[in-house]
């Protein structure tokens, strides 16, 4: 089990790049793997998460050419998976094992869905109770609420699903069954969720009719759809921690190009700049459907602010990094609405508490957010260095780390292994940035 040290050290500043999105990778490898013909996948994330829904198709039968800036995706057509010999470990993505258990339902062959220990333990309910609706036939641990899954692939009838979550997942999941039931599928949501797979359908040719928050698609399209190019955009899920660093690290000034400013992606920077965080928005572009920009960010005071249920959508993979800046800024910050935080790869509203209140911030839980007392960040309110733990989720390490470059002395996370899941080479990313690091 590996660790990291954080030693304070002086401002970030430079240019760098961060890993390509994983949600866009994960769905860029889906619909390459069932167009006809070649597709090439551009800057993807390559994170274990995502080399995990590589290899799954290659075991589905998909040739797959992996190369450190481009994969190459050899297409098969909408029915050109077949069955594989062996279960399908997804390792830590919830993502991947809830995209393909959707996928997976409408074909017609058996596969064994699985994952790590803490896959095995978040929860599959959701995505499962409405494929059975649409006449899918799965098993699992706790009547399907648990993985491994086991998916007889079934004949499916389309469904109107209204969903008790805004989850990009579930209805993620729920669009790429719906492409191989009988009639129409929608999904819809509380509020809209993040729409990366309606953008890579249109990409791709493949119809999508959007209202407001739901979603619609016809089932079994006549005509399949060709392979073509996609250039994943930076990750502003991992940009966030460059991000947050560089507002509280005193002189600080960096750049991230080539990041994805998704507008249903973008509350992290929208609470940030409400926060008082020095952040501008360059260069403005499209890539495969997605808005593109280069963020330049400086040091700057933050001041507490009240954040609700609904912006959580729009920064639910961003909130242990956002306690982070919270527990920095002046005055209050409460958190509420956030309960799905507690079925993430840890319970993060539990873990990023427990590990602040160790670094001296003041970190009160709720049943679904968090109330942050900030310290204000000035040299006589610091944090303290600390020996914090990741409980296993690579956000919490790598929020953890950022917290530590403000704090007054050395902070030393254990269980950093995760990291690799989705952001290898966060630490020469931070050498970049930084004079000291060990």
């Amino acid at each position: 089990m590996s660790a990291l040290t954080i030693t304070p050290a002086g401002p970030l500043r430079g240019t760098i790049a961060v890993p390509g999105d994983k949600s866009i990778t994960h769905r860029a490898i889906i619909l390459s793997a069932l167009a006809e013909g070649d597709s090439t996948i551009s800057a993807y994330g390559r994170g274990e998460d995502c080399l995990n829904t590589m290899r799954a198709f290659q075991a589905m039968g998909i040739q797959i050419e992996e190369r450190p800036e481009q994969l190459r995706v050899r297409g098969k057509g909408f029915w050109g998976l077949t069955e594989p010999s062996q279960p399908l470990d997804c390792g830590n993505s919830g993502t991947g094992i809830r995209l393909l258990a959707g996928l997976l339902a409408g074909q017609d062959f058996f596969t064994i869905l699985t994952g790590d220990e803490s896959i095995r333990r978040r929860p599959m309910g959701r995505v499962v109770k409405p494929l059975r609706e649409m006449g899918a036939t799965i098993a699992g641990r706790k009547g399907g609420e648990l993985a491994p899954l086991a998916i007889t692939g079934s004949r499916l009838r389309g469904l109107t699903y209204a969903s008790p979550v805004a989850s990009a997942q579930v209805k993620s999941s729920l669009l790429l069954a719906g492409l191989y039931a009988e009639g129409t599928t929608r999904v819809s949501e509380p509020r809209k969720s993040r729409d990366h797979t309606e953008r890579l359908f249109r990409h791709f040719g493949i119809p999508v009719q959007e209202d407001d928050s739901a979603v619609s698609i016809e089932g079994r399209p006549a005509v399949g759809w060709a392979g073509k190019p996609v250039v994943v955009p930076g990750d502003l899920s991992a940009a966030a921690f460059f991000i947050v660093g560089a507002t509280l690290v005193p002189g600080s000034d960096v750049t991230i190009t080539s990041v994805g400013i998704n507008p249903t992606r973008t509350g992290i920077l929208e609470i940030l700049t409400e926060m008082g965080a020095n952040i501008q928005i360059l260069n403005r572009r499209e890539e495969a459907g997605e808005p593109v920009a280069d963020l330049r960010v400086r040091a700057a005071s933050l001041h507490g602010v009240r954040i609700g249920a609904e912006r959580i959508p729009q920064t639910i993979d961003e909130f242990p990094i956002l306690c982070v800046a919270a527990a920095l800024a002046e005055g209050e910050t409460a958190i509420t609405g956030a309960g799905e935080l507690r079925v993430k790869e840890s319970d993060r509203i539990a873990s990023m508490a427990t590990e602040l209140r160790k670094m001296g911030a003041s970190a009160e839980e709720t049943k679904d957010g968090l109330i942050i007392q900030g310290l204000g960040n000035t040299r006589s309110k610091r944090l303290r260095g600390a020996a914090c733990t990741s409980y296993g989720d690579h956000r919490v390490a790598m929020s953890i780390a950022i917290a530590g470059l403000t704090a007054d002395s050395e902070t030393r996370i254990q269980d950093t292994d995760c990291i690799e899941t989705s952001f290898p080479g966060f630490e020469s990313k931070l050498l970049e940035l930084l004079t000291k690091i060990s």
